[in-house]
């Protein structure tokens, strides 16, 4: 069974604020940790913009 990806809504990014405003999928596997400093990946839904870290309150859910 393949896993959901969760979409959502980048409310602001302090990784690349050109991120703010746009939507994507959280693409983590395992919960944020030391490594990412607590904060999830997100694969943003433009060319331009690589893979962004965010903190979960920068984040909104998309059903």
């Amino acid at each position: 069974m393949a896993k959901k990806r969760h979409k959502v809504q980048i409310i602001s990014c302090a990784d690349d604020k050109r991120a703010a405003g746009r939507t994507g999928w959280i693409v983590d596997e395992a919960p944020p940790g030391e490594l990412t400093q607590g904060r999830l990946t997100v694969k943003v839904d433009a060319f331009w913009i690589a893979d962004v870290l965010c903190e979960t309150s920068e984040l909104r859910p998309i059903d």
